[in-house]
C-alpha cells in the first residue's frame, strides 16, 4: 500500500487543483509501485491481500513524470466528473484542433498544470495542459479518434432510423388518403 504521506500529497492535490473532494476517496485503497499510484475500492479481502507482494491492482491513478505527478485519464475519466475547478468545457472545433496537435487559447485564473477537458452535456475526455494561456492536449489521440468515430456512426444510424419512421408514416397517410 501506498505510504499515508503519498495518500495525503495526491489526494490533496486532486482537491487543490480540480475541486474534486478528498473526501470522495476514503473508501479507496492507494497502491503505489515505482512510478505509479493504483486505486481500488476497499474491502477487507483487498486489505488482507495488500501484505503480499503485487505487481499490479485496481485503476492506475497517477504516474510519475519527471518531478510532476500526472493523473492518468482513466482517473479524469471516472471522477473528473466532481471537479469544481480547473475545467474546461470545449467544443468541436477545439477538440479538432486540439488532436490535429494544436493549442487553444484561453483565459483561465490558474496556475500552468493540467485541466480537466470536457465536451457536450460535461463528457468528460481527459486532460489538457494549460501553459503560459494555451491549452495542450493530453488526449490519448487513437482512442478518442475511434469514440469520436463511433459517436459519429450512432448518430447517423439514428438519424437513418428516424428518416425511416418517417418514411413509414408518409407511407401509411398516404395509403388512407387512397383508400
Amino acid at each position: 500500500m501506498a505510504k499515508e504521506d503519498d495518500r495525503l500529497y495526491l489526494l490533496t492535490y486532486i482537491e487543490n487543483r480540480f475541486g474534486i473532494p478528498e473526501a470522495l476517496f476514503d473508501d479507496y485503497l492507494l497502491f503505489s509501485t515505482k512510478k505509479s499510484w493504483l486505486l481500488i475500492k476497499r474491502s477487507l479481502q483487498i486489505e488482507t491481500a495488500s501484505r503480499l507482494k503485487v505487481s499490479k491492482v485496481g485503476l492506475r491513478a497517477f504516474q510519475r513524470i519527471g518531478s510532476f505527478v500526472k493523473p492518468t485519464t482513466r482517473f479524469i475519466q471516472t471522477f473528473g466528473r466532481f471537479a469544481s475547478k480547473a475545467k474546461l468545457q470545449i467544443n468541436m472545433t477545439q477538440l479538432q484542433t486540439l488532436l490535429g496537435g494544436g493549442e487553444i487559447p484561453v483565459d483561465l485564473k490558474l496556475d500552468n498544470g493540467y485541466v480537466v477537458l470536457a465536451i457536450r452535456a460535461n463528457r468528460v475526455l481527459g486532460l489538457g495542459f494549460l501553459i503560459n494561456g494555451k491549452i495542450r492536449s493530453q488526449l490519448p489521440k487513437k482512442e478518442i479518434r475511434s469514440a469520436m468515430l463511433l459517436e459519429n456512426s450512432q448518430i447517423i444510424e439514428s438519424l437513418s432510423w428516424e428518416s425511416n419512421q418517417i418514411e413509414k408514416i408518409l407511407d401509411r397517410k398516404l395509403e388512407n388518403q387512397e383508400d
